[in-house]
């Protein structure tokens, strides 16, 4: 099985070395595996499993839930249709505060046209 190490894998990902710990801290990278040194490794699993923290970190799930949600995972298959779940209410709120930057990038862009209006009628 192929790791990576912790520098390896913040690069990959394109996050501080930091963050990676902190997830560790947080419970959302369970079961870390270890080089003798005491190093983290991160197999192919490990940088999965991170690759969707790091989706659900983007789209602003609290740490809390994206822990309840590893410890799904870890819990095995029986927990598959409350993940299902999570990930449904997960994707309407972010469609939710999708919407909510649309109104808000429109608004913006109204001022934009009204101050390149302005600016324009200004140099007349």
């Amino acid at each position: 099985m192929k790791y990576c190490s912790i520098g390896e894998a913040a690069a990959y990902f394109d996050i501080p070395e930091s963050t990676l710990r902190y997830y560790e801290k947080q419970g959302l990278l369970p079961l870390m595996e270890r080089d003798a040194a005491g190093r983290r490794l991160f197999s192919e699993e490990q940088m999965t499993l991170l690759k969707i923290v790091i989706h659900l970190k983007h789209t602003h799930m609290p740490i809390r839930t994206i822990r309840q949600y590893v410890d799904w995972v870890i819990e095995g298959d029986h927990t598959t249709g409350l993940r299902l779940e999570m990930m449904q209410k997960h994707k309407q709120a972010v469609l939710d505060e999708i919407s909510v930057m649309h109104t808000a990038l429109d608004g913006i862009d109204s001022k934009i046209a009204r101050y390149l209006n302005r600016i324009e009628h200004q140099n007349n």
